[in-house]
C-alpha cells in the first residue's frame, strides 16, 4: 500500500517568509494539539508521514522554509501529488510586507538565512557607513526568498502578518485549523482600515468609504459596527443595504466556481477609513448571510489589535 493510500487525518504544511511569524504559528499549532516538526527535509516528508500512520492517528504540522532551499523545488510537486491522492494537506503561508520584515530583522538583530554577510549583525553603524549596504543586502535577500517561495505561496492559504500581534496570529490559526476546517472552501470576511493598508492576503477588496459614516455622530463614534446602535444606524441607510446586497450577490454567483476550482481559502476584505464602523458592520452581516456555506470566519483587523 502506498503512502498516499495510507495517510489519514490532518496534515498542516507551514511555510512562508523568514520573519513572518513561523515560531508563533508553530506554538499555536502545538497548543491546538498538533505534533510539530520544524524544517523537515523535503526528501523525508513521505517517510515521516508513513511513520506517523504506523504510530496511529494524530494531527501533524510540518514547517518548511527557505533554509531547505536545496530541496524546495521538490516540495511543490510533492504537495500536488499528495493532494491529488486524497491526502488532506493544508498548506499555510505566512507573509508580510517587505517593510514589516525589514523592521522585524532590525528589532531582533538576527541575520536573514539568505543574506551573504552572516557574520555581521543588522543595523550596526560602522565608521565607514555600511548600514545602508546592510539594508540593501537584507532587502535583496527578502526579494530572493519571495522568488524561491512563490510557487508554494500560490498553492497555500496566505496569512498577512504585517500588522498582526502574536495573539491575533494564534487566534486566526486556531480558527483556520479548528474542527470545521475540513470544509472544501474556507470563506473569510475581514474588516480593515485603508489608512493602515490593504491586507495582502485578500482575494477581493471592497471599498465602503462611500457609505454614510457613523463616526460623525458623537454618540456613535466610540462604538463599533458590532454594537446595536451603529448597526441600527447603518441598517437604516439605503446605500448600505444596496452595497451589502451587491457584494452578497457577487459572492453567491461566483463561490461555486471557486469551490469547483479546488480553492481551499477565499478572503473577502471590506475596508473603510478607520476599520471600526462600516467595514465591521458589513463583515458581520456577510458572515451571517453566508453562515450556511460551511467554514466561515470573520476577522476585524483593527478591532482585534486593540
Amino acid at each position: 500500500m502506498s503512502i498516499e493510500e495510507e495517510v489519514q487525518g490532518n496534515v498542516v504544511l507551514l511555510t512562508g517568509m523568514s520573519g513572518g511569524g513561523k515560531s508563533v504559528a508553530m506554538h499555536a499549532l502545538e497548543d491546538a494539539g498538533y505534533f510539530c516538526v520544524d524544517n523537515l527535509p523535503v526528501e523525508l516528508l513521505l517517510d515521516f508521514l508513513q511513520l506517523e500512520q504506523q504510530r496511529g492517528e494524530r494531527r501533524v504540522a510540518i514547517a518548511v522554509d527557505v533554509r531547505s532551499a536545496g530541496s524546495l523545488p521538490l516540495m511543490l510537486p510533492l504537495l500536488k501529488q499528495l493532494r491529488a491522492s486524497g491526502v488532506p494537506v493544508r498548506s499555510i503561508f505566512l507573509d508580510a510586507s517587505n517593510e514589516a520584515l525589514m523592521r522585524r530583522f532590525s528589532e531582533t538583530r538576527r541575520p536573514h538565512p539568505l543574506r551573504v554577510d552572516r557574520d555581521t549583525s543588522f543595523g550596526d553603524l560602522d565608521p565607514d557607513g555600511t548600514t545602508e549596504d546592510k539594508h540593501r543586502l537584507l532587502l535583496d535577500a527578502i526579494r530572493l526568498e519571495r522568488e524561491l517561495l512563490g510557487g508554494l505561496k500560490a498553492e497555500s492559504t496566505v496569512i498577512d502578518t504585517s500588522q498582526l500581534r502574536p495573539a491575533q496570529l494564534r487566534a486566526w490559526l486556531a480558527d483556520l485549523v479548528g474542527p470545521n476546517a475540513g470544509s472544501k472552501l474556507t470563506l473569510v470576511f475581514e474588516s480593515f482600515a485603508f489608512k493602515h493598508g490593504v491586507p495582502s492576503d485578500a482575494d477581493f477588496v471592497f471599498d465602503v468609504r462611500v457609505l454614510p459614516n457613523p463616526y460623525y455622530d458623537r454618540e456613535l463614534r466610540p462604538l463599533t459596527g458590532r454594537d446595536a446602535p451603529v448597526a441600527g444606524y447603518l441598517a437604516a441607510q439605503p446605500e448600505v443595504g444596496m452595497m451589502l446586497g451587491q457584494i452578497g450577490g457577487f459572492l453567491s454567483r461566483w463561490l461555486p466556481h471557486f469551490a469547483a476550482d479546488q480553492r481551499s481559502y477565499l478572503t473577502v476584505a471590506i475596508g473603510c477609513t478607520g476599520g471600526q464602523h462600516r467595514s465591521v458592520y458589513l463583515v458581520e452581516m456577510l458572515a451571517r448571510q453566508f453562515s450556511h456555506h460551511g467554514h466561515v470566519l470573520k476577522r476585524h483587523r483593527e478591532l482585534d489589535a486593540k
